[in-house]
């Protein structure tokens, strides 16, 4: 698809017209493409994957899905560029401190997921990372989808190990207020672990995190 408004959307409306599991929606440009908490998504035309996925099976915790999705960026960026990524709680790809990829997923009326992926390849804003001018969407592309099938079906342990959120100084942006102390652990269904600076642990299901210097 040349352009289209967001990927997800329509997406989600083919997902209620019958499109089958697994269905992939890629586009060269979108025009209303958002991440989490609505901020908007935009490239310029040609330069970045621009991708979502429909997921009629859907686990107990949807939000593996996504959790499978960043993994499988992590490993695409590897094997088509060779850059080293890791991931953010809850769904951005990094390379070091810069954004590489963002993850927004959404559920459908009839319970399917669809997880969209826009990752920065031969372009990226200010402050962010991409893969480079010689690598082409389409191929990033080709290995997500590789990488993905080529999942284990227990990811705990690979997710825990490729999440740069752990260990580190943390503030986490939550609808009450914010959290600021340390990361570290992630539960089996996706939860972060942060204890406070009153020693306290927290079990965060939901927030924004913003990685902070070492005291």
């Amino acid at each position: 698809m040349a352009e289209t408004g967001s990927t997800n959307d329509d997406l989600l409306a083919a997902a209620e017209e019958g499109a089958p599991d697994r269905a992939v929606l890629y586009a060269d440009h979108q025009v209303a493409g958002r991440g989490r908490l609505d901020r908007t998504w935009t490239a310029p035309p040609g330069t970045n994957l621009l991708v979502s996925i429909l997921f009629r099976v859907v686990p107990d915790d949807p939000s593996e899905l996504t959790r499978r999705v960043g993994l499988a960026a992590v490993e695409a960026a590897r094997v088509s560029a060779g850059v080293a990524a890791t991931l953010k709680w809850p769904n951005d790809v990094l390379v070091g401190d810069d954004k590489l990829a963002g993850i927004l997923a959404q559920r459908g009326p009839g319970g399917e997921v669809v997880v969209g992926l826009g990752l920065n390849v031969g372009w990226a804003p200010d402050g962010g990372a991409r893969l480079g001018d010689d690598v082409a969407p389409a191929d990033v592309l080709r290995s997500v989808l590789t990488a993905y099938d080529e999942l284990p079906a227990d990811i705990d342990r690979r997710y825990r190990s490729a999440l740069s959120t752990l260990g580190r100084p943390v503030r986490v942006e939550l609808a009450a207020g914010e959290l600021v102390g340390r990361a570290v652990d992630v539960e089996p269904d996706g939860r972060l672990v942060v204890i406070d600076e009153c020693a306290i642990t927290h079990r965060v299901s939901v927030g924004d995190v913003v990685h902070l210097r070492p005291a």
